[in-house]
């Protein structure tokens, strides 16, 4: 699986290693409690339907972008710093990438996950 993004008709990868956090644990523990993850990863935060996502930086030593997505169409992108960070925004799925991969991707961009 990997994470896709569309700015220009020319769809690219955000992300090779697509992780899927599906579980009420997996959910809750996010990038908790990890040294670090590689290059080309994302956790991914799928829902049935939109409604106000928020995160928090907790327990995670090193900075992350977040990627927040209605219908595939990006609602909010933020850069959070480790330990301290936190956002929400309204979203169906939530990629969390590491900081950089996603300075491309603005609001309005297309972002979704494919096999």
């Amino acid at each position: 699986m990997r994470l896709r993004h569309n700015p220009d008709g020319k769809p690219r990868n955000l992300a090779t290693e697509v992780e899927v956090a599906d579980g009420l644990f997996s959910r809750g523990l996010g990038l908790m409690f990890r040294r670090s993850i590689p290059d080309d990863y994302a956790l991914a935060f799928r829902h049935d339907a939109a409604s106000s996502r928020g995160l928090h930086m907790l327990f995670v030593p090193f900075d992350i972008d977040v990627v927040w997505t209605v219908d595939e169409e990006v609602t909010r992108v933020e850069r959070l710093s480790a330990w301290t960070g936190r956002a929400s925004a309204e979203a169906d799925d939530l990629f969390e990438l590491p900081a950089g991969a996603a300075d491309d991707v603005e609001v309005g961009d297309r972002v979704w996950l494919e096999a």
